[in-house]
């Protein structure tokens, strides 16, 4: 992070770089405090109720994103 002040790389923000700075331990990744280092293991009906909750977050994201071309596309 460029003068330790928080902008990271060119003031774009935080954790917008390689993490090659003093907050990370390199590789874009932290130094193991929950950024990626440790795993979870889910059963299959875990990862099941999960992927069904993505599902239908994307769902209702590709809604959003379809109603909004057509409001964009009847202003045309």
């Amino acid at each position: 992070m460029p003068k330790f002040d928080g902008t990271g790389p060119s003031g774009q923000g935080p954790a917008t770089g390689r993490g090659m700075g003093p907050c990370g331990c390199g590789m874009g990744r932290g130094c193991g405090y929950g950024n990626g280092w440790g795993r979870k293991f889910y059963t299959k009906k875990e990862e099941a109720e999960i992927l069904e909750e993505e599902a239908g977050a994307l769902e209702a994201e590709l809604k959003a994103i379809k109603e909004k071309l057509s409001e964009i596309k009847g202003q045309n």
